[in-house]
């Protein structure tokens, strides 16, 4: 990781900083999500940046993946626990992370012991020690307070234009003896539960991302792959995102999806859902190993 990586690197969690300071001052009930979610994606522009996927904001037993589709009227309800997942990055290099809104008042205590797992996560966190280690520490947080972590959910690493890659940070103990290394950089994301402990994909999806360079036949296909690898790389990206800058009708980039998602060029982002009912919350920051040291991001 050389002295411009690692620049970009922290500019991208100035900016991500100044995003997370920005939705917690704008996010207010009664908001409407799509509206709130593309007022944070033009400033993260604005600072120089860009969206290294789009803003998730999910709510309740939804632990990740919503974000608004194209001039949706979902709006923010005064009974909600919202998770604000942001994702900046500078050149291709990206900063990582999230913080939970309790709106409804009930959910203090596991807000407040999720932030706690992710700090006993940083703590942690140096080349040398497992990812093992980092998920026992993280399970034993949450389950100290009454809380389960959820386990098909993990943190990961990041690289250039790359949103995950390995290794998989595990929010239980896995005893996975991989370890940290110099040069990484590592998202840790703990995520809280009352319910289950496990995340299940529901039908609805709104991001996507190229999974395969493959041939395409269809003209409305080649036009939305040729955009996407132009404008987002290998990083995800929301159809609304297309709706709004591509020109071409909703039914040309319905066919075009629907070609690319049969070849598996693309592939979908569906909501991961807890059990009906139960919340979610979610903490989560990134760090780079660098020359014997540790950089928190944000």
């Amino acid at each position: 990781m050389d002295k411009t990586e690692v620049q970009n690197y922290k500019k991208a969690g100035e900016i991500t900083k100044e995003m997370q300071e920005l939705s917690a001052k704008k996010l207010k009930e009664g908001a409407n999500l799509y509206e709130f979610a593309e007022h944070i994606e033009s400033e993260i522009k604005k600072k120089g940046g860009a969206p290294a996927f789009p803003i998730n904001l999910s709510m309740n037993n939804v632990a990740a993946h919503y974000t608004p589709s194209f001039e949706s009227e979902d709006v923010l309800l005064g009974d909600t626990v919202i998770k604000v997942d942001i994702g900046v990055h500078v050149n291709g290099f990206i900063a990582d992370s999230a913080f939970t809104i309790d709106f409804s008042g009930k959910h203090k205590e596991m807000v407040e012991t999720t932030e706690q797992a992710l700090e006993e996560a940083v703590k942690m966190f140096k080349e040398g020690v497992s990812v093992g280690a980092l998920g026992k520490k993280i399970e034993s947080t949450l389950r100290g307070k009454g809380f389960n972590p959820i386990q098909n959910l993990s943190g990961h690493g990041v690289s250039e234009y790359d949103a995950h890659v390995g290794p998989s940070i595990p929010n239980i103990a896995n005893n996975d003896s991989r370890k940290i290394e110099e040069g990484m950089a590592i998202a840790i994301e703990p995520f809280a539960t009352d319910g289950e402990g496990f995340v299940r994909e529901g039908s609805q999806a709104e991001i996507f991302q190229v999974a395969e360079k493959v041939p395409v036949r269809g003209m409305e296909a080649r036009k939305i792959l040729a955009f996407v690898e132009e404008n987002y790389s290998k990083l995800p990206f929301a159809e609304r995102w297309l709706q709004k800058e591509l020109k071409m009708s909703d039914f040309a980039r319905k066919i075009g999806m629907r070609e690319l998602m049969q070849k598996k060029c693309i592939m979908a982002f569906p909501l991961l859902k807890e059990k009906e009912g139960k919340t979610v919350c979610q903490a989560e920051t990134t760090l780079l190993a660098h020359e014997g040291k540790v950089i928190r991001l944000l």
